[in-house]
Order: structure tokens, then sequence, then C-alpha cells
């Protein structure tokens, strides 16, 4: 039972925390309730009982005890009283059904969080913690930065909600142009949180990757924009490839060795053709570009096929676009394949001189995987080890000191 709960928990929870704040109109409430609803479902749920919709359940009990939270704190403030009944007004019916209107509470909790009167980076820790639901530590690592700042973040952007009145809401098409920048910011985090978890026992977070895709196709309806349509294309193109990207063992399997037969074709069909569209449009844009990136591996039959001067080339204009240490580090492993690792090597050399990639894991592994290939050996193991060191997802640790023994193994003979 506690298993089956777990798994509510990860599939439901930021549904049911974006539809509470809605009904409760406060985070911390809205979190409060949360907690309190699936501790009564660990006290009251069995095998037998277990209703037939858990969100609704979930609602319901969560709202239910908010307003008696508030209740019980009536002799403390006459004014939660007034406050407990417009929460749940006498005769109100609770109505959890599948939402037909595209104003969701996810996507209005992605606009809330990435309202323009909280400040970039909080918006950023504000989202990822609540519409992903990570810890502060794993967003402090994603960040590179000490979770106490994560932490002070959240909490000046709630207080800024709370005392700006920030409404809860979808803004309407006049307003969305204006937001759209960030909000697709923060799709594309949630993606990549479930695309390639930053800490945990999985490569993947199916759910999150699977809560992006639809909160993607949402926008398109809401906003038909190129960048929309980019955006889409790059989750279905590199969601595509999820049942290939780990072994019967779990361990994580590098795109050059998956069976591209267990990639999805209707998603590749559908993000090839988001794609195209993106990139024909009169402005191409970033997320456009990604899209191509992504669109040349999934038309590749093989990895030998694929079109990596192309993709070099793509690279190029994605930097001219978006100036990035991490783009820069997608483009030397491109660069290895057409122009091999020596010249990849001294990118990313440079690229660790910078502070923020000094402590980003995957640029120590790229690091080491072209100098094993030039044979650097000892080098390359002390890569790896520095990559070891940094990096929080179980699977990525398994495949590095697979890495890490192989070198040995060939030091040794």
């Amino acid at each position: 039972m506690n298993q089956t709960i777990d798994s509510i928990y990860r599939s439901h929870s930021r549904g049911v925390l974006a539809t509470l704040i809605r009904l409760l109109g406060d985070f911390d409430r809205a979190e409060e309730a949360l907690h309190d609803a699936f501790a009564a479902a660990a006290q009251q749920w069995t095998e037998e009982t277990i209703p037939t919709n858990p969100y609704a359940w979930l609602i319901s009990a969560g709202r239910f005890r908010a307003i008696d939270h508030i209740r019980r704190r009536v002799r403390f403030d006459a004014a939660q009283a007034d406050i407990a009944d417009s929460l749940y007004p006498e005769g109100e019916t609770m109505e959890i059904a599948e939402r037909k209107e595209i104003e969701d509470d996810m996507l209005r909790l992605v606009f809330t969080c990435c309202h323009p009167l909280i400040p970039a980076e909080a918006q950023m820790a504000m989202s990822l913690r609540e519409v992903c639901g990570l810890t502060t530590e794993e967003i402090a690592h994603a960040f590179l930065i000490p979770a106490p700042t994560v932490a002070q973040r959240i909490v000046r952007a709630k207080n800024r909600i709370r005392a700006a009145g920030i409404p809860y809401e979808v803004p309407d098409k006049m307003e969305l142009p204006e937001r759209l920048a960030q909000v697709l910011h923060v799709i594309y985090l949630v993606f990549n949180e479930g695309y390639s978890a930053s800490s945990g026992a999985t490569i993947v977070r199916a759910d999150l990757a699977a809560e992006a895709i639809r909160l993607g196709r949402l926008l398109l309806q809401l906003l038909p924009d190129p960048e929309v349509s980019g955006l889409l294309a790059i989750m279905l193109l590199q969601d595509s490839r999820r049942l290939a990207r780990a072994d019967a063992a779990g361990e994580l399997v590098l795109l050059s060795d998956q069976d591209r037969s267990l990639w999805d074709r209707g998603r590749i069909r559908e993000g090839l053709a988001l794609s195209a569209e993106a990139m024909t449009a009169d402005g191409v844009g970033t997320y456009a570009l990604q899209a191509a990136i992504a669109a040349e591996h999934a038309r590749a039959a093989t990895a030998d096929d694929t079109d990596w001067r192309r993709i070099v080339a793509l690279y190029d204009l994605l930097l001219l676009a978006n100036p990035s240490p991490v783009i820069e580090l997608n483009r030397a492993v491109a660069v290895s394949m057409c122009d091999g690792p020596a010249a990849a090597l001294a990118i990313v050399d440079s690229l660790l001189g910078e502070e923020r990639l000094a402590r980003y894991h995957l640029a120590h592994a790229a690091k080491a995987d072209f100098l094993r290939q030039l044979e650097r050996n000892e080098e390359a193991r002390q890569s790896y080890e520095m990559a070891l060191s940094l990096c929080q997802q179980a699977p990525e640790q398994a495949f590095l000191r697979k890495r890490l023994a192989e070198l040995e193994d060939k030091t040794r003979h």
C-alpha cells in the first residue's frame, strides 16, 4: 500500500497541489493541505478501499483539512471563520472532473511562478519546487548554488505573490506573447528533469516528462507560435528514445549504442512535423534550432548515419542566438564526431575554466571520454573520478564506475 501511495504521489501530487492552490488561494496553505491529504490516505486507504479517483479524493481531503485548520484557529482570529466559509460555502459540491477548459491548474501554476513581478532566478527555483516537486537540495545541485540560497528565493517569491496579489491564472491572449519566453523555459526545465533526473535511482522520471509534454500541447492550443512548436518538437523527439535509454538492469545506454527499434515512431513523426513547422517560420528561435538538432538524430537509421557536420552547424547558429557554456559543451561532443577528440578536448578545457561548469559533472565526463579516446588514461581516470564525485544520479554513477573499471583493466594489460 505504501508503494501504491508513493506511486500516486509521484504521478498526482503536482496536479493536486496546483488545484489546491487555486481552491485555497495560498501556496503554503496548499502545500500543508497536500501533505495532510497524503497522510490521511496512508492512514485510511487499503487495497479494498483505495478510491477509483485518487486525484479527487486527495483534493477533497486536502481542502477539508485546510478548512479544519483555519476553523481551529478561529479563537485567535475571528476573520479566519470568514476565510473558511469562503473556501467551502454551505451547499457547494466538490466537482473534480476531467478539465476540458484550456486554463488548467498546472498551466495556471506555471504562469503564476513565472509572473514578471517575481525575479527571474526566483521564478526558476519556485517553478522547480512547485511544478516539479524537486527538493531545495536538488534545485541547488541543478543551479550549482547553496541550498539555503534556493530556500530564500522560494520564500521571497511566495511573499511577493502574496504581497502583490499576483492572480492565479493564465493571462489573456494580449499578455501571452510577453510572458511566453519564461514559461517555455520552465516547461523545458520540467521536461529535462523528467528526461534525465538530476538525482535518484532512475534515469527518467516519466511523470514529469509526460506533464511537460502535456503543458506544451496545452500552450500550443493557447498560443500557436513557432517557438512553442519547437519546444514541443524537442520534447517529443527526445522522449521518443525513452525506452532505449536504459537496459534491462536499469543501466545507462548511450545514444550511439541504443536499440533504435525501441524508439517511438509516432512521437518521432509528430516531432519531425513540428520541427519542420518551426524551422520554416519567419523567425527561427532557439527552440526551433534545438528541435532541428534532435531531428537529425531521429532521422538517422543508425548512429553511423548521423549527419554530425549538420549538427555542428546548427549548434553554431544556436550559440549565436543563445551563448551558453552548456550548449558549447554539447557542440564539443558533435565536434569530436567530426574532427576528433583532440579538437573537442580543447573546447572543454576552455569551458572548465568557467566557474559554473567547474562543478558540472557532464563537463568532466566529456573531458574524460575525450582523454580516454586519446589514450591519455591517467588524465582520463582523474576526470572520471571528478565527474563521479559531482554526479548524483545512480545510473550515471554506475556508468562512470564502469568506465573507470575499463580504464584500470586497460592499464593492467
